[in-house]
């Protein structure tokens, strides 16, 4: 069934009785080319583009829980393209123009708001500093404008601009920029790959890789052993340990980011707003929710939730630069497991088994890397070689020390544990 506004109509005048499963629940068959360990945004975004690009559909997406149970629906949606260095500039840029046509090519309503970003800066260094970043995004064809104090204040009028630690000197605005419902966006790739033939398969934990000479022959899951030519895994957060079933001991270590929202408001937040001084990030949602988060728990965990001297540091970090934030009601919060890479870069590879592939190391940048990551990720399983795009993200340069890219030097110290 096509989405359109016809059939909108059509169901609506039929008591809504003849909508159609969004997609199959599929028993998994005994062997497929490919098994994506990782029902999330990466991976089901993956196996739509293995078969709506490279024709590539027995396939297969094993997902230990629902579909879009872990991080594609635990973040604050930010959907942008302001990074700096050779790599990930490329990279994000590749991937917001794939969002930009997102919604046509899946026939599916993401809700992909281009509402811009603004990263504020608070001082002279800050400032060149911005001007510097935005001049890489410019010659790597994005957009970027400079604002000046007064520009700010008058796009952020509810801001307090003059506070007496980190004033507001400007800000590094990105029109292209916004955010998308992130649940949105894992169904309409679930939907647009079982339309392709692909089969998800949900409530099936893989337990096991399975490898015989050198080469991955499949895995051992709760719902019996599945063969495979190739096994990709991009399981965000847990890829370190569904790594270790394959032998492989992977840079990364898992952090919580959490995240909150408040009682839904009336129109008040135009963009996405960022506090570098205060690492804080806020939006207002569809509903009126205002949207925002800070800085990692610094400390490992696989728990899917935060601890309260870090939710007590993104309220202070969000009352100093928002002060009227502080009477709106929060009604919850959650956490997402990050998989931080020591350079705050992402691994897009092949793994040294013969057949296996790794996804992992996103940090902050997860969601909106969603549609280049599968883009990126399907092109090598599929082909053998790095898309353009990503071929910065090798995994032996955390072995050579040659090509790191430290955008923001958030990604775990490793030398320090």
């Amino acid at each position: 069934m096509r989405y359109n506004a016809f059939q909108i109509l059509k169901q609506g005048l039929a008591g809504n009785r003849g909508w159609r499963p969004a997609w199959r629940k599929p028993d998994p068959k005994p062997e497929y080319d490919v098994l994506i360990i990782g029902g999330g945004g990466h991976g089901l975004a993956t196996a739509y583009y293995l078969a709506a690009e490279h024709g590539l559909r027995n396939v297969a997406v094993l997902e230990k829980g629902y579909l879009g149970s872990g991080n594609v629906g635990r973040n604050t949606t930010i959907v942008r393209a302001n990074y700096g260095l050779p790599g990930n500039s490329q990279f994000y840029s590749h991937s917001l123009r794939l969002w930009e046509g997102l919604e046509q090519e899946l026939n599916y309503n993401v809700m992909h708001s281009q509402r811009g970003i603004i990263n504020l800066f608070h001082s002279d260094g800050q400032r060149d500093a911005a001007a510097r970043r935005g001049n890489a995004m410019l010659n790597q064809g994005d957009d970027a404008i400079l604002l000046d104090r007064a520009e700010c204040r008058a796009m952020l009028p509810y801001l307090d601009h003059d506070q007496t630690r980190f004033p507001i000197y400007g800000g590094l605005y990105h029109p292209r920029g916004g955010t998308a419902r992130h649940d949105a966006v894992a169904w309409g790739y679930a939907r647009g790959a079982d339309r392709q033939g692909v089969d998800l398969i949900e409530t099936c934990e893989v337990t096991g890789i399975d490898i015989a000479g050198g080469k991955v022959t499949g895995v051992q899951t709760t719902r019996g052993a599945i063969r495979a030519r190739k096994v990709a895994i991009v399981v965000a957060g847990r890829s370190s340990q569904v790594a270790a079933m394959a032998g492989l001991r992977l840079p990364i270590e898992s952090h919580v980011l959490q995240a909150f929202v408040t009682e839904g408001l009336k129109p008040v937040i135009d963009h996405v707003v960022t506090y570098g001084m205060g690492h804080f990030y806020i939006s207002q949602s569809d509903k009126g929710g205002l949207v925002f988060g800070g800085d990692l728990d610094f400390y490992p965990s696989y728990a899917a939730r935060g601890n309260l001297p870090m939710a007590e540091h993104v309220m202070e970090a969000g009352m100093t630069l928002m002060p009227m934030l502080g009477r709106a009601r929060v009604l919850r919060s959650w956490g997402g497991i990050m998989d931080m890479s020591p350079d705050g870069s992402p691994i897009i590879d092949h793994a040294p088994v013969d057949g296996l592939f790794v996804n992992c190391g996103w940090c902050y940048g997860g969601f909106k890397a969603v549609p280049g990551s599968g883009h990126c990720f399907a092109h090598l399983i599929a082909t053998g070689q790095p898309h353009p795009a990503a071929a910065r993200y090798r995994l032996d340069r955390f072995e050579t020390g040659r090509g790191l890219m430290d955008e923001e030097g958030t990604g775990a110290q490793h030398n320090l544990h």
